[in-house]
């Protein structure tokens, strides 16, 4: 399904949903941007929502700041699995692959599902293997693996270990969030903030400071037992309080409007750290972390997976789109829809076939972009 080229080509990009220490955020702003003007080209010269979004992706997965590609989180045996998803609105085409170890783009491994195979998704060795049957080049996991991932592994390690219980599965506030009687009720719109954005013009200046005012992650520790975790015994030295917005969740993604009025997505993931090998996260699944439909919308999320694979959330935020809801109305539902219901965290970039977009998240920081004729932006926090 497509329209005359009209249309003002639009490009969002995002790096993942997080706290995103000071220190850093220089490398995810730069990281976005390049991903920008590379997947912007595409469309400023007549090139598909489909082949930027893949391009923007591809950039982001090159770029060890983020967890997609080489410098991802490890699993707890010690290595990377990656996984990646691509959609096309118009043709409704989908191309997904999950658990790779030997793939350094698994995005473009994921086109060629799309272009190439009657199938949708592929998995592990047999993902591997397709790709390789269609000129991918098969690498050995240890590129993928930077020492500081090794570090980090460890300490996650070693937490785990002395008792600290890791909820970044099943969302923060609740410890069995599919049991009707313990799903978390609370009001995220009066009781933890979220903002949203619809970028206007370019401007660069964005302060990488959350915005003025109490958020949620200020107010947290009014609330009983979250300063603390729920252990066997005493904390010991080194390990801190817990938070799940402090350990980088970096999954990328990209959206994207052609001239033609074609709608695409992609998202890719490294996924959790210490994750149990063969653990597959929302970023690969169609309509949970990635979805396009030219007559909704394109969506593309990060955070914590598990919360956002109950929800189907991609769907669910697209489909309000379809319904005659602004994206930038509808992004900010979606995220607190996560919040209330299931006690996850994350961010969303949306897109409609009119260009109309939005940008929520419940987390301190997300890096993310948009570059459409006015020029581009860049941010942490919308």
């Amino acid at each position: 399904m497509t329209a005359p080229a009209t249309h003002d080509p639009t490009l969002l990009v995002h790096g993942g949903a997080w706290a995103i220490p000071a220190e850093a955020a220089a490398a995810h702003r730069q990281g976005v941007r390049e991903a920008l003007e590379t997947g912007y080209k595409v469309l400023a010269l007549g090139g598909s929502a489909l082949d930027a979004v893949e391009a923007a992706v591809t950039v982001l997965e090159d770029d060890p700041t983020f967890d997609a590609g080489r410098g991802s989180f490890l699993t707890s045996d010690g290595r990377v699995q990656l996984d990646a998803l691509l959609m096309d609105g118009g043709r409704m085409k989908a191309g997904g692959v999950a658990c790779v170890e030997r793939l350094r783009n698994p995005i473009q491994a994921a086109r060629l599902v799309l272009e190439q195979s009657p199938h949708v998704y592929f998995v592990g060795a047999g993902a591997e293997q397709f790709a390789a049957a269609h000129g991918m080049i098969l690498i050995d996991n240890a590129e993928l693996v930077l020492p500081r991932e090794r570090e980090r592994l460890a300490h996650a390690q070693a937490r785990q270990a002395a008792g600290f219980r890791d909820e970044t599965f099943s969302g923060e506030i609740l410890l069995d969030d599919k049991d009707p009687e313990t799903e978390f009720k609370g009001n995220l719109d009066s009781d933890f903030p979220i903002t949203t954005q619809q970028a206007s013009a370019p401007d660069e200046g964005n302060s990488t400071e959350p915005n003025p005012g109490k958020h949620w992650w200020q107010k947290k520790s009014a609330q009983p037992g979250w300063d603390t975790y729920d252990t066997p015994g005493a904390p010991g030295p080194d390990f801190g309080t817990w938070d799940p917005t402090k350990d980088s969740h970096d999954t990328v993604g990209a959206v994207a409007l052609d001239a033609r009025g074609n709608l695409a997505a992609a998202t890719s993931t490294g996924g959790t750290l210490n994750k149990t090998p063969g653990r597959v996260g929302d970023s690969s699944l169609i309509g949970c972390g990635c979805y396009a439909d030219n007559l909704a919308a394109a969506v593309s999320l990060t955070g914590w997976g598990e919360p956002i694979m109950k929800l189907v959330l991609g769907k669910w935020a697209t489909d309000r789109v379809a319904a005659g809801s602004a994206p930038e109305i509808a992004a900010r539902e979606a995220i607190s829809y996560l919040y209330n219901r299931l006690g996850g965290h994350g961010g969303i970039i949306l897109l409609g076939p009119d260009g109309r977009f939005g940008l929520a998240h419940n987390t301190p920081a997300m890096a993310w972009g948009v570059a459409t004729p006015s020029g581009l932006q860049t941010g942490l926090t919308v």
